[in-house]
């Protein structure tokens, strides 16, 4: 690891860590937390897959739906108007929209084809997100000059990354520059994810071979085509089996870093109060 020790992690000038786990546990919090410290700088890989690597995605997929309204056609094709997404580190729907829901096109739904084809540019997309870390450190000291860095990751990274295999190209690149840390769960955080998302259903991410396994199973299930397909009820029922897919991946990417409870860091408002917990955690480990 980056930090051998509790003291050396403490001791060090430049820290710089990457914090992952399930979406809605505060990783975004504490990031904005110590960028407004002052001397963290804040890596979203959510806004770099929006800005840098689907941008045009989106974009152009606003401008299509425009392009069905005739009075927007017209403004489009003269160059009247301009569309673009306006994406910010607080408001990251436009890449959740693009991304969709498959399904009844009558609800909003994509067909199967094209959301697989989305999913597929959004793994690519986070993939290289997420290889560009480095490159972001040395923007941050060498342009910024900050000292610290956080890589605030999206929940889908264990999708990706295989924590089994020692020569994982994700994170043999990632732990060589940044501490890796999984914000952990319990039970009750995931009862409460549920009903968020069960109340607020968000188009996410999935693992190509789960995504197969889990759609090929609903529409058994419920006896239904893929026209059928309520896509707001086929991602809530898919939630929940996402998210104990995920455990294990997650689980065996904590062998490259530490583990570090949300609980304990929900208290965390300080940036000396977060160097303590890592510093924790790191002594544990050892």
């Amino acid at each position: 690891m980056l930090y051998k020790s509790a003291e050396d992690w403490r001791a060090a000038p430049h820290k710089r860590v990457l914090i992952y786990g399930m979406s809605g546990l505060g990783k975004t919090y504490l990031s904005n937390m110590l960028r407004d410290a002052g001397t963290w700088f804040h890596y979203s890989i959510d806004y770099r897959i929006g800005t840098r690597y689907m941008g045009e995605y989106i974009t152009d997929n606003a401008k299509a739906e425009a392009m069905k309204v005739p009075f927007l056609r017209d403004l489009l094709l003269s160059d009247s108007i301009y569309i673009g997404s306006n994406i910010s580190f607080n408001n990251l729907a436009p890449v959740s929209t693009y991304l969709g829901k498959p399904g009844d096109p009558a609800k909003g739904g994509l067909p199967i084809a094209e959301y697989r084809r989305r999913q597929e540019q959004f793994k690519r997309a986070e993939i290289q997100a997420l290889l560009d870390t480095e490159h972001f450190i040395h923007r941050a000291e060498v342009i910024y000059g900050y000292p610290n860095f956080i890589c605030d990751t999206g929940g889908s990274i264990c999708e990706w990354a295989d924590g089994d295999d020692p020569n994982d190209p994700i994170l043999k690149e990632l732990s060589q520059h940044t501490l890796l840390i999984w914000l952990k769960g319990n039970e009750a955080h995931t009862q409460e994810l549920i009903r968020r998302f069960d109340k607020a259903p968000k188009p996410m991410a999935y693992q190509p071979e789960f995504l197969l396994a889990a759609w090929d199973e609903y529409l058994s299930e419920n006896n239904c085509s893929e026209g059928g397909v309520d896509p707001d009820a086929f991602i809530r029922w898919t939630y929940a089996r996402a998210l104990a897919h995920r455990q294990p991946r997650y689980e065996a990417m904590a062998k490259w870093g530490v583990t570090v409870e949300a609980t304990t860091l929900e208290g965390c408002t300080s940036e000396a109060a977060f160097v303590d917990v890592i510093a924790d955690a790191l002594e544990k480990q050892s």
